[in-house]
């Protein structure tokens, strides 16, 4: 959604209609995920993708019939092991995309999410035909919702905070007084970001291998020799300040992981406090097990809640065996990821 949205708010301001096609379920491969977005409008233009372009101008073509209809379409494409790769699929594939008209309401909450830095879950109905075709339940990650459509039972919010919890987007059915619902619970989550506290080895090995996976990058080192571009020209940000006269000018949020990484108390402990008390889905630090043990003991005298320093993971990364500083940056990621994939949204 966030990559589309800059192109679909320049078209809606020139009073342009658009449709989203998004991708709802695949099987096989395929080489756009679950939930990629393509946006298109009558006079011809699109943006995103949705399969690389193997599929896109049967998609585009019925985005027309829909922004002329209203009436959203369901559309299945299946793609041959003989011919896959011809149209950029690695072996044969399946996918579903679901082709809507963008109503002003969505539109409202998908600026408003990424504005907030927040999660949102849309919820679709599928299947069955019209009527209800199309109707959606939009819920925030503070618990607000907005319905779109005719009245809908309350299993497509119960299905959509249980997509918002696990940060997935997922096709699923449900029950409902009108017979089972095929739904789509299409889960935005805010921008990815990894904050790393300290510019050694371990964190400019760290910066690339994040920013390869889709993190935007903050460093935060009072050394500045540590701390500069020519060690980190892709870092989408380089402090050479203390942390905590940085800290509380980011925003720190559902999205955010940080990794306090130079080992000393004067620089992790002050930027540790900070996090802990922000919505980050991942808090690590470097150190051993005993290094851990004296650092929790100072961070609650400091005043850190007890409750929260079990979030912190320590010592920081998953246990792989690593001991050099590229296997070290190797195991944080690693336990980011899984961090992202299994905890959900960590709220405050």
């Amino acid at each position: 959604m966030r990559d589309i949205l800059p192109d679909v708010n320049r078209w809606v301001t020139n009073n342009k209609t658009v449709a989203i096609g998004t991708v709802v379920q695949t099987w096989g491969s395929a080489p756009r995920s679950v939930g990629s977005k393509m946006a298109m409008t009558a006079d011809g233009q699109i943006t995103g993708s949705v399969s690389g372009g193997c599929v896109e101008s049967a998609v585009y073509a019925a985005g027309e019939e829909v922004l002329a209809s209203g009436v959203p379409q369901l559309l299945h494409f299946g793609v041959a092991d003989e011919i896959a790769w011809e149209v950029g699929l690695a072996c044969g594939g399946t996918i579903e995309v679901f082709v809507e008209r963008l109503s002003p309401q969505l539109l409202e909450c998908w600026n408003r999410a990424s504005v907030s830095e927040s999660a949102v879950c849309t919820t679709a109905v599928l299947q069955p035909e019209l009527p209800i075709r199309g109707s959606q339940l939009v819920v925030g990650s503070d618990g607000a919702a907005l319905l779109s459509g005719l009245p809908l039972p309350m299993a497509l919010r119960t299905a959509a905070d249980q997509a918002l919890a696990t940060g997935r987007s997922q096709r699923s059915s449900v029950p409902s007084e009108l017979g089972t619902l095929d739904i789509f619970c299409d889960v935005q989550l805010p921008s990815q970001v990894l904050i790393m506290i300290g510019a050694g080895h371990i964190a400019v090995v760290l910066n690339d291998l994040a920013r390869r996976v889709g993190f935007q990058t903050v460093i935060i080192d009072p050394r500045g020799a540590f701390a500069t571009r020519d060690r980190l020209p892709h870092a989408s940000a380089v402090y050479a300040e203390w942390p905590d006269l940085v800290l509380p000018g980011l925003t720190l949020t559902t999205g955010t992981a940080f990794a306090a990484l130079t080992h000393d108390p004067k620089i992790d402990d002050a930027a540790l406090l900070v996090a802990l008390r922000s919505p980050a889905f991942y808090i690590g630090a470097l150190g051993s097990a005993k290094t851990h043990a004296e650092r929790l003991e100072r961070l609650q005298i400091a005043g850190a809640d007890p409750a929260s320093l079990a979030s912190i993971h320590a010592p920081i990364g998953m246990d792989i065996g690593a001991g050099s500083p590229e296997e070290i940056a190797v195991s944080i990621l690693a336990e980011i990821i899984k961090a992202r994939h299994t905890k959900g949204l960590r709220t405050s």
